[in-house]
């Protein structure tokens, strides 16, 4: 289950090892996650539904789910798409909700106190806006810690193996992956980076709660950015939750960050920009890609794009969804039937397809929990994808002194993530630090960048959706 050839990517597989899986030795290398690891030996049964225990499997990758949890060295209920593989590692399926092992008041943590974190400006989420933004006000003298939870800094970028469009100030004929590795080169020595430090809490009037080394840590900022991307949607069909259905984002973190082959034949949902690069990426990766299904009347996706995926001879079939997928422990094939125009399913249009694989490019939402516990004003625009934070043109939420950037604040490109970031990054230093003509030049500049970005039919909903911010009318 582990790609051995990629015209792209180049996989360091030297230093293996093996950890035990239900009393069974199984091989993982250096910077693979478990579930990866399990993945690549075939394991795709992760864990069990509380109720009727059906069976549940690898999805989102970026610790949204409860999908992955299984027990770690006697710890119930660990995500382990976001924990490492390591050497002599007991992993066990979890019957049910998991035991939590009981301790005396002699355990080495009984006593322990909490750690505390000063900084400038605290930063949540490491993907293309949070790193933007620690970037930009790294270099206007502020001091600035970035938390994220996962192993690897980057976001979403590392997975990406597409090149940018655009100008040289949006990294065009860049590649997302080699992005990331740039902002995280930049960095001064104002910046330091806490990954695998998940933000589990926040408290007015600047300060969150930590995990770091898995112990409760308090950060004291004078300003908070919040960048922490968007999760992915699901789609209702019987059969969505077995093993072999997964999100678009988790197919590229197997293959493109772990070489790790998601299936043999897929079902590509969803004809945007990330169904149809994932498809091409899939193709690049060797899998054979069935189909793209999409329920609109056309694709949503660049041309350039979708042209590729065409010439290598997969169909993509408009006005068509999934009906149902079927399989005993995991996907086993699937039933996808034509849309009339009332978007009612046309008889006797059912096609059978034989795969394994079922992965949903059907859009994301916001993970703005966070802007909840803070008490800010919240507004469901559908057009910016789902519930958003509203914020100002810098990016100040309603919380002053807490700011918003990226998929977070409206699901776009990352070229507007990171600009969004950027911005506000400049602005919460120059709140620090004091004005100056750099700053307000640059910052007239990325409005400017961004009102580029967002100018055409492509830009349309998230000009609507930033439209019905500015007036608070909301859907």
């Amino acid at each position: 289950m582990r790609i051995r050839q990629h015209p792209i990517l180049s996989f360091d597989k030297q230093d293996s090892f093996t950890f035990l899986h239900d009393g069974i030795p199984v091989k993982a290398f250096r910077g693979e996650t478990v579930a990866a690891a399990l993945h690549a030996a075939g394991i795709r049964v992760l864990s069990r539904s509380l109720r009727y225990h059906r069976p549940r499997g690898f999805f989102c990758a970026i610790g949204k789910c409860s999908s992955c949890m299984m027990e770690v060295n006697g710890i119930p209920n660990v995500k382990t798409c976001m924990v490492l593989a390591e050497p002599g590692m007991v992993v066990k399926t979890q019957q049910g909700r998991g035991v939590l092992r009981q301790t005396d008041d002699k355990h080495p943590d009984a006593e322990y106190k909490i750690s505390e974190i000063e900084t400038d400006i605290a930063v949540v989420g490491a993907g293309p806006a949070g790193l933007s933004a620690a970037l930009y006000a790294s270099q206007f003298g502020a001091n600035v810690a970035v938390f994220d939870e996962n192993p690897r800094m980057g976001g979403q970028l590392i997975k990406q193996t597409h090149m940018f469009f655009g100008s040289k100030e949006h990294y065009a004929k860049i590649r997302g992956m080699d992005i990331s590795r740039k902002l995280i080169e930049s960095m001064t020595d104002a910046v330091t980076l806490y990954p695998s430090t998940p933000v589990i809490g926040f408290y007015p009037p600047f300060e969150l709660a930590v995990l770091k080394n898995n112990k409760l840590t308090r950060v004291k900022a004078k300003k908070i950015i919040v960048a922490t991307g968007a999760s992915e949607n699901m789609l209702v069909f019987p059969g969505n939750d077995l093993p072999g259905v997964y999100g678009a984002g988790a197919v590229q973190t197997l293959m493109n960050c772990h070489g790790v082959l998601p299936g043999q034949k897929v079902l590509m949902i969803g004809a945007g920009n990330i169904g149809v690069i994932v498809s091409y990426q899939l193709l690049q990766a060797g899998i054979h890609v069935a189909a793209v299904v999409e329920a609109q009347p056309e694709i949503g996706a660049y041309q350039v794009h979708s042209s590729k995926i065409r010439r290598s001879g997969v169909p993509i079939l408009t006005r068509h969804t999934i009906q149902k997928a079927w399989g005993k422990d995991h996907v086993e094939g699937a039933t996808i039937v034509r849309l009339d125009d009332q978007w009612k399913s046309v008889p006797g249009s059912e096609q059978d397809l034989e795969i394994d694989t079922i992965c949903l490019a059907v859009g994301l939402s916001p993970s703005s929990e966070i802007f909840a516990l803070a008490g800010c004003r919240l507004m469901h625009i559908p057009e910016l994808g789902g519930e958003v934070p509203w914020r100002d043109a810098n990016m100040v939420t309603s919380v002053d002194g807490l700011y918003v950037a990226g998929d977070v604040a409206g699901i776009e490109e990352a070229s507007s993530a990171m600009l969004e970031g950027r911005l506000a990054g400049l602005d919460a230093a120059e709140k620090i630090r004091g004005s100056g003509k750099d700053i307000v030049r640059m910052k007239r500049e990325i409005l400017d960048m961004l009102k580029t970005l967002r100018e055409g039919p492509f830009g349309e909903k998230t000009r609507t959706g930033i439209a019905k911010l500015k007036t608070g009318i909301q859907s």
